[in-house]
């Protein structure tokens, strides 16, 4: 058959695409890291293989909603935590700086805030 009429052949994804890969596998593994789980662990419970879940923490391939929800249930956290860092909308931004914060004492959660206030005020002078 010709390569050009080959319809399993795959398009290299785009840019954005892999950087979503890449922002969802670090959150993959931070809520991994936050659950206290291995990696060897959660190969073991995913049934797959160590390399598999370093694969996916590194954003290489694209992760199915079925196992988001897997990993979500295992880390105990929402699915959707797992997406949002990869969003540029504000919003979802802000959903994932709120379970960041979800869990500190109130005065871990002013000391974060205070130094996120001093550090925007910084981009913002900046940028003027």
């Amino acid at each position: 058959m010709h390569p050009d009429l080959d319809a399993t052949r795959r398009e290299e994804p785009s840019a954005d695409v892999l950087r979503i890969r890449k922002s969802i596998g670090h959150s993959i593994a931070r809520a991994r890291q936050n659950a206290e789980l291995t990696q060897e662990a959660v190969a073991e419970r995913l049934g797959i293989g160590p390399e598999a879940v370093s694969r996916l923490e590194r954003g290489i391939g694209s992760i199915t909603a079925e196992r988001l929800v897997v990993l979500a249930e295992m880390f105990g956290c929402r699915s959707d935590q797992l997406l949002l860092g990869a969003s540029q909308r504000p919003e979802d931004q802000a959903g994932a700086l709120w379970s960041m914060l979800d869990g500190l004492s109130i005065e871990d959660r002013d000391f974060i805030l205070g130094n996120v206030d001093r550090l925007v005020a910084h981009l913002r002078r900046r940028a003027e």
